[in-house]
């Protein structure tokens, strides 16, 4: 048993893409392991023709993804879109994964990002020994995916400066990375794109320039509409990384998800699901990703500290610190929330006690 915390997602899926490449029949895009329908069965789930289940990765609108397939078969690249929490890292590692073996090729982006971690770096023991040379030269993921006609990936695009942003433009242009101390450039190969993910709701992000919106194809990953597609999400998402950490995942789960996907749909929608109450909503965005941040720590607190029964005393810590990211007007959401609406529910008295005690 491997002791790796988190392995890539071509590892993890391994069996699963296997049996996907030896029965796939269809046309492939050059440097692409699987056809763009194998790559949406891998995403959205299904069957092999020789009968291997195939997991779904995503939960949503099929056409969303076929269409995110169908833009990384042309030379234009893709921006995933959307709040925080909407599975646009995940959808990003496994496209990469299912079309060239390979989810590794990644940029991380923050305010501290600059032109070196996107175009190249150099080696200065060998820039100083020798002076600028191919040897002295260190790629970054987006040179590497050039060279070799696969994807790079670039996480959270709009958290770089709009400068260093339109690093990309050349790149997404003409194809092409120029290395003016080299007086040379890299030329792509068939089958390099870009996937990047962004979202507009957090604090910090620099807007995208015109010239390199115009660049990219944008496919807006929504939040769930459907409660039961939610729950479904966070279920499946909870046992998956449960079983990863070794943390036993009872048969009342899916009862506390329920209720923790409640709570979140109606403090995040401003109404109660019924629409009879108003209610004012959090600063915070209270995505799926943090319904299932919320639900993995009480797994770890019902493990480690109450003898692995998962209850609403496990889980309300976790979830009164994913609503109140504010200390003051969250606090007074949340405490509006608990008085008006929680306190009237037979059933999630439980939950009104322990989130009480927590505040």
């Amino acid at each position: 048993m491997s002791n790796v915390l988190r392995q890539p997602a071509e590892l993890t899926y391994q069996m699963e893409l296997d049996a996907l490449k030896a029965e796939d029949t269809g046309p492939k895009p050059t440097n692409w392991s699987l056809s763009p329908q194998a790559v949406v069965t891998y995403l959205l789930g299904g069957q092999t023709p020789g009968g291997t289940e195939i997991s779904s990765k995503y939960i949503g609108n099929r056409r969303l993804i076929e269409t995110a397939v169908a833009t990384l078969a042309t030379d234009r690249a893709l921006l995933l879109l959307g709040v925080p929490g909407t599975a646009k890292s995940w959808v990003s590692e496994h496209l990469a994964a299912a079309i060239c073996g390979n989810s590794t090729q990644v940029i991380q982006c923050t305010a501290g990002t600059d032109e070196n971690q996107i175009r190249y770096g150099w080696n200065y023991a060998q820039l100083l020994a020798k002076g600028p040379s191919k040897e002295a030269l260190v790629p970054t993921p987006l040179y590497r995916a050039m060279e070799s006609g696969t994807l790079c990936r670039l996480e959270e695009l709009t958290r770089m400066g709009s400068d260093v942003q339109d690093t990309l433009i050349t790149v997404l242009s003409e194809k092409m990375l120029p290395i003016p101390e080299l007086n040379s450039a890299i030329y792509a190969e068939q089958g390099f794109n870009v996937i990047a993910t962004a979202n507009n709701r957090d604090k910090g992000v620099n807007e995208l320039s015109s010239a390199l919106k115009r660049r990219f194809n944008v496919v807006v990953l929504p939040l769930p509409d459907d409660m039961n597609e939610e729950i479904s999400i966070v279920v499946r998402r909870v046992e998956e990384m449960g079983s990863s950490l070794a943390l036993p995942v009872p048969a009342n789960a899916k009862a506390e998800i329920e209720k923790v996907i409640t709570i979140f749909r109606e403090l995040r929608g401003g109404e109660t699901l019924d629409g009879k109450v108003t209610l004012k909503t959090p600063t915070g965005n209270l995505s799926t990703a943090e319904a299932i941040a919320v639900m993995v720590g009480g797994l770890s607190q019902a493990n480690w500290f109450n003898n692995g029964k998962l209850g609403p005393e496990d889980i309300s810590s976790n979830l009164v610190g994913a609503i109140v990211k504010d200390p003051v007007q969250d606090k007074v959401v949340l405490e509006e929330y608990l008085e008006t609406v929680l306190k009237k529910r037979r059933d999630f008295a439980p939950y009104y006690k322990s989130m009480n005690d927590v505040l």
